[in-house]
């Protein structure tokens, strides 16, 4: 069964060395990843977002219960919301979510779990890699459409789209490779009307807490 959206975008926030979240992927993944979520309910023709908001066009179960509960949420509302809205609304259960799609991964025998103890009290989990095989092949994807033109996917104009809006990819490209590919990352990312809904309410929502500095 191929990957989703949520379970692509944490390998790509994985660092494969400590089996943990890259820094860097932080707080801004949050973002990201219920906008994967909610990517990938439009992929599966569960959503669509409209001029008015995101409206349910499919309340069928999908099999995951994170994103059944997204959608059940979607369905419930009583009112058409925007991209922006429901991501910082579902943001703060990111670690609940996240939880999720690494214990999917696990089950999937990609992922192990490790738990034990920082400074001898606070619990920590690690996730190491069991094989990158699966995590190898959604590099190379992204690489062969951002610098072989290979026509995308709509998932992985979606993926490369999110991993935009997280600031994942200076992590996987150089410098100077980031810099030449730029054009053609954009012109990815932007082909697809939700994609740009989605990665732009990332990117705004952390654009604006990093503005507004840390609260004293």
């Amino acid at each position: 069964m191929p990957l989703t959206l949520p379970e692509e975008l944490l390998l790509l926030m994985l660092d494969d060395e400590t089996g943990q979240l890259i820094d860097r992927a932080a707080p801004s993944g949050d973002y990201a990843l219920v906008a994967a979520i909610l990517a990938e309910l439009r992929l599966q023709g569960r959503i669509e977002r409209g001029a008015a908001g995101i409206t349910v066009l499919n309340p069928a179960p999908t099999g995951d219960a994170a994103m059944d509960d997204v959608l059940a949420r979607l369905g419930a509302a009583t009112e058409a919301q925007g991209t922006r809205w429901w991501i910082e609304n579902l943001a703060g259960e990111a670690d609940r979510l996240r939880d999720h799609y690494f214990d999917k991964l696990v089950e999937r025998g990609i992922l192990k779990l490790e738990e034990g103890r920082f400074l001898w009290f606070f619990a920590e989990r690690r996730y190491p890699l069991i094989s990158d095989k699966e995590e190898r092949e959604v590099k190379a994807r992204i690489m062969a459409v951002i610098f072989e033109d290979t026509p995308p996917a709509p998932h992985d104009v979606l993926l490369i789209g999110l991993a935009r809006a997280a600031g994942l990819l200076p992590l996987l490209l150089a410098p100077a490779e980031l810099e030449r590919a730029q054009d053609r990352i954009d012109a990815v990312a932007n082909s697809e009307p939700l994609n740009r809904g989605l990665t732009d309410a990332v990117r705004d929502i952390f654009t604006d807490i990093a503005r507004a500095g840390p609260v004293v």
